[in-house]
């Protein structure tokens, strides 16, 4: 059963866009953080992009920061990744995740950072994961 679902990967040049969706089913995204988790080849999956539950603060890695774009459509019950001149070392399998929300009060980033590293063991929900190949 997959309740959290990914779209929008493939092959992308070094400096083009591309643009990835989180789609929720069975359950309001408005009360979860999302974030955004990528494996490379060989390499940990390591987490690199945040959205906080109800107010959309973010978080994002020191190296996408200026490039990448996490976003929340509630409407559609979606969270989107946009990936501006992405590079060839962003090559992954990027997986959306998804926890629970447990008070309401805002997050600052060095507490969203911490939400995004228990992800990793302690989210509610994971996608299917979509590839990313950046590459010319």
């Amino acid at each position: 059963e997959q309740l959290v679902v990914e779209s929008g990967g493939g092959l992308v040049q070094p400096g083009g866009s591309l643009r990835l969706s989180c789609v929720a089913s069975g359950f309001t995204l408005d009360r979860y953080h999302i974030a955004w988790f990528r494996q490379a080849p060989g390499k940990e999956r390591e987490g690199a992009f945040i959205i906080s539950s109800p107010d959309s603060r973010t978080y994002y890695i020191d190296s996408a920061k200026g490039r990448f774009t996490i976003s929340r459509d509630s409407v559609k019950n979606t969270v989107y990744l946009q990936m501006n001149a992405p590079q060839p070392k962003d090559t992954a399998v990027y997986y959306c995740a998804a926890v629970l929300r447990k008070r309401r009060a805002s997050l600052p980033p060095d507490k969203l950072r911490v939400v995004l590293y228990s992800m990793k063991t302690g989210a509610d929900y994971w996608g299917q994961g979509t590839q990313v190949t950046v590459s010319a």
